[in-house]
């Protein structure tokens, strides 16, 4: 249920598997959170200990499974607080993940375009084993790997008994099932209730500006004090900032004109070749994040065919979580693994 990277992901490894599966989404593939969400690959500063190493595997997962859509091209960081920053980068190094100290001259020569006078001497951070996916096509490969995919029609009910024994859709179709998986993102919550089970969710709104195409040399993820940017496909960036998701609420029709300029404007701040660029889109995305933030994944004691995969940090978690709970579902013990994310603790 959900047609998002955890859906695509958790299908795709049922189907290598030899289940015949079918993905139902009330709207199209891709078109939810999963395509309105900056992508970044990393574990960079996630706690506790076991959610870090879950999405170092999750990395991994992306380099294994390779494709044209992940960019594994490294992430830059400078903060206001930097000892903020620095404690962040001491945590990861104790961990063994990869980060580094870099100067002004250093990032230059890694990314050329940018305006030097708007990075500091020194003192940023530099996580090259991080990156982004282009998550619409990456959900279009793995939902053509023998999958059925039910477009623009919602699950309305859950059949049970002692476990889940069919979906029934808004249309009135009804689909029997030996198991289903909850992969519906921010409404995860509400097809929990459905199976009768509570799962509390703190979601939050994050805004998107994509500009045009452009011909500026923007190669890595960067995270500056005002704005977060990102190469996106066909030599377009992709903008965020904290101060622009505070500008939309539930329930807004749109983000206000001053935001997005705002965004754009710190964006030109770094790469001056940006001003030559329109804004070609601003999308509002639902980030699914269980309670207690944590991921939510597996089996569910209390009814036996019902699996969960839910979090944040869907980009990077998707291919190594989704093959977990598809392993699960047939039967394999990944305990070890998916116990601290278990649906029970919550």
């Amino acid at each position: 249920m959900g047609a998002g990277v955890y859906g695509a992901a958790v299908a795709a490894s049922l189907a290598r598997r030899g289940a015949r599966v079918t993905v139902v989404d009330a709207g199209e593939p891709s078109r939810g959170t999963s395509g309105a969400t900056f992508s970044w690959t990393n574990s960079c500063g996630k706690q506790p200990r076991a959610y870090h190493d879950l999405c170092v595997a999750g990395m991994a997962a992306h380099r294994r499974m390779g494709g044209d859509w992940y960019h594994e091209h490294g992430n830059l960081e400078w903060s206001d607080d930097r000892e903020a920053l620095r404690r962040k980068v001491d945590g990861v190094l104790d961990y063994g993940y990869e980060a580094r100290w870099l100067d002004r001259a250093e990032v230059l020569d890694l990314e050329p375009d940018l305006d030097p006078n708007a990075l500091p001497a020194d003192g940023i951070a530099y996580f090259p084993r991080e990156g982004w996916i282009e998550p619409t096509r990456m959900i279009g490969h793995l939902l053509s790997r023998g999958v059925d995919v039910v477009r623009g029609d919602a699950v309305v009910a859950l059949e049970r008994d002692d476990s889940v024994r069919a979906v029934r859709l808004a249309s009135g179709r009804r689909l029997t099932a030996d198991a289903v998986v909850n992969c519906a993102g921010p409404r995860a919550g509400e097809i929990a209730d459905l199976a009768g089970l509570t799962l509390p969710m703190r979601n939050t709104l994050g805004v998107l500006v994509r500009t045009s195409p452009i011909a500026v040399a923007v190669s890595r993820v960067l995270h500056a004090p005002r704005v977060h940017l990102r190469p996106d496909e066909a030599g377009r960036v992709l903008l965020h900032s904290e101060a622009i998701d505070r500008a939309v609420s539930s329930g807004s029709a749109g983000v206000d004109r001053a935001a997005v300029d705002a965004v754009v404007d710190a964006g030109i701040a770094l790469y001056p070749g940006l001003r030559d660029a329109a804004v070609e889109s601003v999308r509002v995305g639902e980030r699914p994040i269980p309670g207690d933030g944590l991921p939510v994944l597996g089996r569910v004691l209390a009814l036996p065919g019902f699996h969960f995969a839910v979090s944040h940090s869907g980009a990077t978690l998707s291919v190594h979580a989704g093959d977990l709970v598809a392993a699960e579902v047939l039967g394999e013990d990944h305990d070890a693994e998916l116990s601290p994310f278990r649906f029970e603790r919550l």
